[in-house]
């Protein structure tokens, strides 16, 4: 006997897009609304709800519904970019705060932050990822207003706990916000281990295709500090296209099946490769050896995901010569597509990165993992398949 009240499991969420259907037409598929302005009554209201596109456009609602009910948050917004969605957050600061940053993260929002806000007047802090410790003595008392946390962090994969950063924040009267990019929220859901607010870069595992540029940020509470974010977005014009909303749901319905297949991926090939002649090092969270895996197996459910990095013997001309004789795994920006992907990240960040020399980043996809290694393997000895 089956329970009617019992609510439906992510992955049936994820495949039915909540199970909406368009009211008009019964179509399983929503339509895409390219109208940006909507007609007011006589007495000038606006019936529908609806002002304008900026903000009011139909082809949100069941993607923002969609990734509120998979992060168990209050609200949602889409944005035209995951760096949209970012600035958007620290933005809602004031000129004199203080916010606290990791100093491995998604390059080139460090960058921004290092430069532009700190011109803006905030202050900001970068401490050491995965030092709970750094963290707490980092925070201003009545100053600090913000913690941003990548986790696991770009391209190292460091992890750190969440639920300890929640409990900083609070005690401090922060706003915690967590990039939950790289886990997804079918592996990791940081709400539900005290952040206030998650960020996408939707163009990755999301969207999953490597055709839509797009943001989210989903929060616990709409409190004034959202109500910020919100004037951010409406009055910065950092909204998504219509038809770009619309592909970005078609994406989502297969999350959990490319998660999974990525998942497995990525740690059959850490395994395999891990201890191997020319591998210095592999960093993966889902590997017993890596130092954040019992955290990450406490706050990460049905996989580790699908990225990893290879420290590759003989420093960084030997990383960027195994990358230049992949044949399979494609060298190119970006991460959470079904196609494989691999960088030399150090020469990408240039100088001032915190990348290790010697680090090839992987975003692994969901083809035939045998034929992965087998491309790995060939690029280390310098033969061909």
């Amino acid at each position: 006997m089956t329970d009617e009240n019992k609510p439906l499991r992510r992955e049936t969420l994820v495949a039915q897009a909540l199970g909406w259907m368009d009211p008009a037409h019964r179509s399983l598929i929503p339509g895409i609304f390219p109208g940006t302005t909507y007609e007011r009554e006589g007495d000038g209201s606006y019936p529908t709800g609806r002002v304008y596109t900026r903000d009011h456009n139909p082809t949100y609602d069941q993607p923002e519904q969609l990734l509120m009910a998979l992060e168990g948050g209050r609200d949602a917004l889409l944005f035209s970019s995951g760096m949209s969605a970012a600035l958007a957050v620290v933005q809602a600061l004031r000129p004199g705060d203080h916010m606290v940053a990791p100093k491995v993260m998604y390059w080139s929002f460090r960058n921004w932050l290092l430069t532009v806000a700190q011109e803006w007047g905030l202050e900001i802090t970068f401490v050491p990822n995965g030092d709970l410790a750094a963290l707490e003595a980092a925070v201003i008392p009545g100053k600090t207003k913000l913690l941003w946390l990548e986790t696991p962090a770009n391209p190292t994969w460091v992890v750190d706990d969440i639920a300890g950063w929640a409990r900083v924040a609070k005690a401090a009267g922060a706003h915690l916000a967590v990039d939950n990019t790289v886990a997804t929220p079918l592996l990791t859901n940081p709400l539900k281990l005290g952040a206030d607010i998650v960020m996408h870069s939707a163009t990755k595992y999301l969207n999953g295709h490597s055709d839509v540029l797009a943001g989210a940020l989903i929060t616990a509470a709409e409190d004034d500090f959202w109500a910020r974010v919100k004037v951010n977005r409406n009055a910065g014009g950092a909204i998504l296209g219509p038809f770009e909303a619309w592909l970005l749901l078609r994406g989502l319905r297969t999350l959990h099946l490319r998660v999974q297949r990525a998942s497995e991926n990525a740690m059959a090939v850490a395994r395999h490769f891990d201890g191997k002649k020319g591998i210095r090092l592999v960093l993966y969270p889902g590997l017993d050896s890596h130092a954040g895996h019992e955290i990450a197996a406490r706050q990460m459910s049905g996989g580790f995901g699908g990225m990893l990095s290879l420290c590759i013997e003989g420093g960084a001309e030997a990383a960027m010569s195994v990358a230049a004789r992949l044949k399979v795994i494609k060298r190119a920006t970006s991460l959470g597509g079904v196609e494989s992907l691999v960088e030399h990240r150090a020469s990408i960040e240039g100088a001032g990165t915190p990348c290790p020399e010697d680090l090839l980043r992987l975003s692994i996809g969901i083809e035939n993992v045998s034929d992965l290694i087998a491309d790995i393997e060939q690029a280390l000895e310098g033969r061909n398949i």
